[in-house]
């Protein structure tokens, strides 16, 4: 891996952890003039061989069993949705006693748990993408009269 310089360095270990380009560029302590200026200086970064290079390895260094990856998250939300997930509280057996019991998933948290999967899947957007033709005709009457009026 070729050497970075410390604020390439700073800037891409910032942008691993954040993931927003403009701000890890100006965490970096590059000078900055406008939140458009970093951003455009931050994409330049980013398409840089070096830059990439040192992000793709330290992603792959992150990369583990531990973490958890986008399937085994939306297979859990599924499972919370449809209340296969238990819950455990405690219940209280008198005399200072207590005892683990699975309860189900509370309604709030399936519902969450639905809300979180609808917005992976864009179910509930209000943008829409309207194609077609948009032309625009103009007729100007300027008045004026008839062409056909006597002048005294």
């Amino acid at each position: 891996m070729s050497k970075l310089t410390i604020q390439q360095q700073k800037f891409a270990d910032e942008f691993i952890k954040n993931g927003n380009q403009t701000e890890a560029y100006k965490t970096a302590g590059y000078k900055v003039q406008s939140d458009n200026a970093a951003a455009t200086s931050a994409s330049r970064l980013l398409r840089n061989d070096k830059v990439k290079e040192y992000i793709d390895e330290r992603m792959a260094e992150i990369k583990s069993e531990k973490i958890a990856d986008q399937q085994e998250v939306m297979e859990y939300l599924t499972a919370v949705m449809r209340g296969e997930h238990k819950e455990q509280t405690l219940r209280g057996m008198g005399e200072g006693y207590q005892e683990i019991d699975d309860i189900d998933v509370s309604a709030s948290q399936r519902i969450k748990a639905a809300e979180l999967i609808g917005k992976r899947y864009g179910a509930w957007t209000d943008k829409q993408q309207i194609e077609g033709d948009l032309s625009l005709s103009f007729n100007y009457d300027y008045g004026g009269g008839d062409t056909n009026a006597k002048n005294d």
